[in-house]
């Protein structure tokens, strides 16, 4: 048997696919005599396209991330699903238009046009190597993609089995998916590490389709059958390493090679032990499966190691949702005696602690996505976090110390939310330019799988799928109902109004963080804050009175009046006094009666300052990636 698994545009360009990777590895495993491959066609579009236009990596870049709640990717591919060029592009232009700048409208309708060539193209590439099964992963824009690639296929090669799978596939989804586009013979819904095999095998041997948890599949009168998922997900010992050989070779022969950097991608762990316990409202992640299962340290270890050195990458991305706690004293330490100078991205909770912290950044975990997403204990509540808004304030003051990078959105629209909830935050923001600034501020997106979705009652009861699946898919609304994974809603929380003021406030962090900064040194019988930073007026403050010095040193920790008073033995009107005096000096952060103080620690923070002015300027001069702008 000769298993073809294709990686179709818009995955990203500098990593190989995690899921094509395992299923890879766990089907050379299960069934030895069979022959499979990956095809990177992520990477021949990249080749392809630059060949025909003036098409650059933070193009694909936009189709990729930046346009994912647009759905600009899948629409560009809709020409090549339906056989129509003019696919809904007056629609589109109405409807997106104004969205969008002009030379992204334009690029988008000349991909419109171009792209059923390179459908054609891929699929006779696909179709020459003579598979029996071709597998597609589909997960963010690749769907459209995808199902072209498969409805061409199918036609140029009837017998050859269609396979589905990844995470547009999960539950309602790739039941829709699969019952609406007959050229999909299956689709593999949830983890595929043991439905997969089990599929080949059985076209294999003619084995019985029924008894595969999750499958999707037709039978002999092409009648649609939807099989129950498996009430229990993978256990931790069953999940695969992948296998990457020749996506690094691919890569270094592609045109995409000089668009960005490339990374390994590694998984230590699968869903959530925060969601277990307290589902984020606005969060789908984790779809079906959301039990926290980790690999053990020394398992996870060897694996990370394994791939270093035989792919001779030192940047990984690990797609975890949330950092094993266990890891930061197991394998964080193995990683730092290595020797190895990696740069990891993880994703962890907002709540750690200064040590912890540090020892990430020992490791080599230099970019940290901590989902801060908002600074109001109030707004933070109604997410379920699990912090205050001066824990995220100390994250960010922490991580700036060892020198992490850090990565979040401020997010707003939380039913409940009110005005009062982000008005003296953005007041106070000018205090916080020398720490990481957030992404940009944007309204919460109602995603399936999420509590919000699936209660209704929660403030979302009024929905319909996001209007972006309409310009792709020629189906009703009852279908799109199902296929859909984000939802429009009317707006909950606050109005356009303090949105607009949140924006523009995050806007001036972004361009006053590059060349702001606040530091302090504690020399014991005093403490020296050095402060430049474009809303405040002071460069040195000198605190030498002992109620001011052990004031400072308790408020590295968030502390309301009452406990700080009580700790320190003071009145409370006197504290009082010297905090309203340091926050006017933009010394402390206070939100719901509680302070915590803002400076990092005295080190090389300027290099990660310079970092970010290097990655604001490569956009402004677009350029691909800020490391090839000279010193």
């Amino acid at each position: 048997m000769r298993v073809l698994l294709v990686n179709m545009p818009w995955a990203p360009i500098e990593v190989p696919s995690l899921a094509l990777g395992i299923l890879k590895n766990r089907v050379a495993k299960a069934m030895p005599d069979a022959e499979i491959d990956v095809i990177h066609a992520n990477l021949d579009f990249a080749d392809w396209i630059t060949e025909r236009i003036d098409f650059h990596g933070r193009d694909y870049y936009y189709y990729s991330l930046v346009s994912y709640f647009k759905g600009c990717g899948d629409w560009v591919f809709s020409s090549a699903l339906y056989d129509n060029p003019q696919w809904r592009l007056a629609e589109f232009k109405e409807q997106l238009g104004n969205s969008m700048t002009e030379a992204e409208l334009e690029l988008s309708i000349q991909l419109h046009a171009l792209v059923p060539q390179f459908i054609e193209h891929i699929v006779k590439r696909i179709a020459g190597l003579m598979p029996d099964v071709v597998g597609f992963t589909s997960t963010f824009q690749q769907n459209a993609a995808s199902l072209a690639a498969a409805k061409h296929l199918k036609a140029l090669m009837p017998r050859v089995a269609t396979i589905f799978g990844g995470a547009n596939c999960d539950g309602e989804q790739g039941a829709a998916l699969h019952r609406n586009f007959n050229f999909v013979d299956y689709v593999v819904r949830g983890e595929g590490e043991s439905a997969f095999p089990r599929l080949l095998a059985a076209l294999q041997d003619t084995g019985d389709l029924a008894k595969i948890p999750g499958l999707c599949w037709r039978d002999h009168n092409g009648q649609t059958s939807a099989n129950p998922m498996d009430a229990r997900p993978l256990p931790p010992g069953e999940i695969e390493a992948p296998d990457y050989d020749g996506y690094f070779e691919r890569l270094n022969a592609s045109q995409a090679r000089g668009w960005a950097e490339p990374k390994l991608v590694l998984e230590g762990a699968r869903g959530c032990w925060w969601g277990e316990k307290h589902h984020c409202t606005f969060c789908g992640l984790n779809g079906s499966f959301m039990e926290f299962r980790s690999k053990s340290p020394a398992r996870f270890y060897e694996e990370l190691i394994t791939l270093v050195e035989r792919h001779q990458v030192l940047d990984i991305f690990v797609v975890d949702n949330i950092l094993d706690m266990a890891y930061v004293k197991s394998v964080l330490p193995r990683i730092v005696e290595s020797g190895y100078d990696l740069r990891i991205q993880y994703e962890i909770k907002s709540n750690m602690r200064y040590k912890q912290l540090g020892t990430l950044a020992e490791a080599g975990l230099m970019h940290v996505q901590p989902g801060i997403e908002n600074l109001n204990s109030h707004v933070l509540k109604l997410m379920d976090k699990g912090v205050t808004g001066c824990h995220n304030v100390r994250m960010m003051r922490d991580a700036e110390t060892h020198g992490l990078t850090v990565s979040w959105n401020y997010l707003y629209g939380f039913p409940g939310e009110s005005d009062t909830d982000y008005t003296d935050v953005i007041v106070q923001m000018p205090a916080l330019h020398h720490l990481f600034p957030a992404g940009g501020s944007s309204r919460i997106a109602l995603e399936r799988f999420s509590p919000y979705f699936n209660q209704p009652d929660r403030g979302f009861a009024e929905r319909r799928p996001d209007p972006q699946y309409s310009l792709i898919y020629d189906l009703p609304e009852s279908e799109l109902n199902d296929l859909a994974y984000l939802f429009s809603a009317p707006p909950q929380g606050i109005g356009k109004q303090t949105a607009s003021v949140l924006d523009a406030a995050i806007d001036d962090w972004k361009r006053a963080y590059p060349h702001s900064r606040l530091t302090y040194c504690d020399l014991g019988h005093s403490i020296t804050l050095v402060s430049d930073r474009p809303g405040f007026q002071w460069s040195v403050l000198l605190l030498e009175d002992p109620l001011e010095l052990a004031a400072f040193r308790l408020l590295d920790q968030p502390h309301n009046l009452p406990s700080l008073a009580r700790k320190l033995s003071v009145g409370e009107p006197l504290l009082q006094q010297l905090l309203d005096k340091w926050r006017n000096l933009g010394v402390v952060f206070t939100e719901s009666g509680t302070y915590i103080q803002v400076a990092p620690e005295a080190r090389n923070q300027a290099v990660l300052h310079i970092a970010q002015e290097r990655g604001n300027k490569a956009r402004r001069q677009g350029v691909d990636s800020p490391e090839l702008l000279p010193a």
